[in-house]
């Protein structure tokens, strides 16, 4: 199983490039696209489930043509935006049998155990009987997950699925995400560099429109091995470690001093200690190598 697209392009009306020649190929399993608020994330997620179509290039999904078979393509197709609406007063039960007969599931004993499973698989079983209206934001999003998960879909998109998330909600939506990862092609789009560390067995960086960087986690963070280091200073002195070092990302530390992290084929001075790569690390690396980014913010 296999999404390929190949040179998708996308420029609006307003004069904005948002998909610049656009070719990756992803497999089955958990795939992460990185990228800052404006990247174009958003955009890729609605060309891929054509709900725009792009200017040119081409997309297929094990070997259909999705831009020129949309209907066929949308059977076999689960998609959850950033924010979706629900009916404020029917239950998760009610609304996943209605959902589950709009998608054709006709024969009541068929849409009964479809609809059970995808309650278990979210863990919404326990509360299936309340209304949706009123599921904590981590509840709705499951929910999402499991109205698009009636028909088995092969391709599940995902956009910003944890933005606003409490960690307790975050965690459980991610599990379920890991559930259900196995057997899919999932595309989870998000900004949150951790989300893609503790779920994706394969990722890219998305900015202006470009995919920067395609690989593993592991392979990515590979990558920088024997090439970041760290040091210390105070606040007053972070405008010039910027101006003389390439600095990957500031944070203050617990004596309210700056930890800085730079990166460096060979140790930039006696004042900096070797550290191990992370993957904040790669992403602020291959931002910063990019034309449509700024200096890394002090956080």
């Amino acid at each position: 199983m296999i999404l390929s697209l190949k040179n998708v392009s996308k420029t609006y009306s307003n004069g904005v490039k948002a998909l610049d020649n656009v070719t990756i190929d992803i497999n089955a399993g958990m795939f992460g696209l990185l990228g800052p608020n404006g990247a174009g994330k958003s955009s890729l997620m609605r060309t891929i489930a054509t709900l725009q179509s792009p200017d040119s290039g081409s997309i297929h999904l094990d070997g259909l043509d999705i831009l020129n078979n949309k209907i066929e393509f949308r059977k076999n197709l689960g998609y959850l935006p950033q924010e979706f609406g629900v009916y404020p007063k029917m239950s998760a039960h009610d609304l996943l049998h209605y959902f589950a007969s709009l998608k054709g599931i006709t024969n009541k004993s068929e849409r009964r155990a479809i609809v059970e499973k995808a309650l278990e698989v979210t863990n919404l079983t326990d509360v299936q009987d309340k209304h949706v209206a009123g599921y904590s934001g981590g509840m709705k999003q499951r929910f999402g997950i499991a109205q698009l998960l009636l028909n088995n879909p092969k391709l599940i998109i995902v956009d910003e699925p944890t933005a606003g998330l409490d960690p307790a909600e975050r965690h459980r939506f991610l599990n379920v995400l890991r559930e259900i990862g196995t057997n899919h092609i999932v595309i989870f789009s998000t900004h949150i560099v951790d989300d893609v560390k503790e779920l994706c067995t394969d990722m890219a960086i998305l900015n202006g429109g470009k995919i920067l960087a395609q690989s593993t986690p592991k392979q990515m963070v590979a990558s920088l091995q024997d090439k970041v280091w760290t040091t210390t200073v105070n606040r007053e002195a972070i405008e010039k470690m910027q101006k003389d070092y390439n600095v990957i990302s500031s944070s203050y530390n617990e004596d309210n001093m700056l930890t800085v992290r730079v990166y460096g084929d060979v140790s930039p001075g006696a004042a900096f200690a070797k550290a191990n790569p992370t993957l904040e690390d790669v992403y602020f690396t291959t931002l910063s190598s990019d034309k449509f980014t700024t200096q890394p913010e002090i956080v």
